[in-house]
């Protein structure tokens, strides 16, 4: 019962998840003034392997007869210049220029969050891909879904007489609370931890028919190629900036908070994380750390870019976290 769930309709050997050359990471992003959340998020996903392979392949640009603005064409010019350049800094201009393409709600000169960017660059590049496929499978097929989606599986248990209806959602990314928690691991494992539906979610069972008490456990029902997570540091009530250290792995297994936990280990890698410094979520400064194509990991923010070490990245207080499987 619930929603079906999509089949799988693109072959996945299509998708490289390794680096298809490895090299010194390319040149720092200039900050013409409150556009650190662009480049965080630029950086971010230059570094991301799957999508920086095919965008280097010219796959899309070579097909693609979009008239006007095309956000994948935008990525694949700035990943190859980024990963192409000998300069110690570059300006992302065609970004910078097309900000309204990409989000009505950016403003040039405004501080933005970058989380938001990174939702509003993926959205407008899925719709890039979709520019010149009229049928519905298509969506199952761009490059955007195939990297970043996965399906969330919600299951809800009449308490009454233990039956259960399961539907599933997509997903491009996570939000995550981290108000009770000290480490990712923690949050996840409440995620997938039962809970009793509130009693003004009225849940009117199709096997007793009727109202009863409920329960509901949600679980990663497919896992993306990539997992983007975002640590919520913006208290909903209070507004005010969650400034707390949550700990997370270098390698995160996926299994257990899978809806098969009996599997294989799922594991994810680490390769990218945006931080945000300052006393309020709506000012301050955006920084990322992103690992290379040659392995190694660097801080990069904007025009500075400069060698670390993974403890380093490993104590950061996080926003964003990319993991790659």
């Amino acid at each position: 019962e619930g929603t079906a769930l999509p089949q799988r309709t693109f072959p996945p050997e299509k998708i490289c998840m390794d680096w298809q050359q490895r090299q010194r990471p390319g040149p720092g992003l200039f900050n013409l003034g409150n556009t650190c959340y662009v480049n965080v998020i630029l950086q971010c996903l230059t570094y991301t392997p799957p999508l920086a392979n095919y965008l280097l392949s010219h796959q899309h640009s070579h097909s693609c007869q979009q008239q006007g603005f095309c956000m994948m064409c935008t990525m694949e010019a700035h990943v190859r210049k980024v990963l192409c350049s000998s300069a110690s800094a570059i300006l992302p201009g065609a970004v910078l220029r097309d900000l309204k393409f990409i989000g009505e709600e950016f403003e040039y000169g405004r501080q933005e969050n970058a989380y938001e960017f990174l939702r509003c660059t993926l959205d407008a590049m899925h719709r890039a891909c979709l520019s010149h496929h009229s049928d519905v499978s298509s969506q199952e097929t761009t490059i955007i879904h195939q990297v970043f989606r996965g399906f969330m599986k919600s299951r809800v248990t009449c308490l009454s007489c233990q039956a259960v209806v399961d539907s599933y959602k997509a997903f491009l990314d996570v939000s995550l609370d981290i108000r009770a928690a000290s480490s990712l691991v923690a949050v996840l494992e409440d995620c997938v931890t039962p809970k009793q539906l509130d009693q003004k979610e009225c849940f009117r069972c199709s096997k007793c028919k009727k109202k009863a008490a409920a329960s509901k456990k949600v679980t990663v029902h497919r896992a993306p190629r990539v997992l983007t997570l975002c640590l919520e540091r913006a208290d909903q009530w209070t507004g005010t900036k969650i400034s707390k250290f949550v700990e997370y792995p270098e390698y995160l297994d996926l299994r257990p908070y899978m809806s098969d936990t009996a599997g294989e280990p799922l594991l994810c890698s680490l390769y990218a994380i945006v931080v945000h410094s300052g006393d309020t979520c709506l000012e301050g400064h955006f920084l990322c750390y992103t690992k290379a194509s040659n392995g190694l990991w660097y801080k990069m923010d904007d025009e500075s870019v400069d060698n670390c070490d993974i403890q380093t990245v490993l104590g950061q207080q996080a926003y964003l976290l990319f993991y790659a499987r």
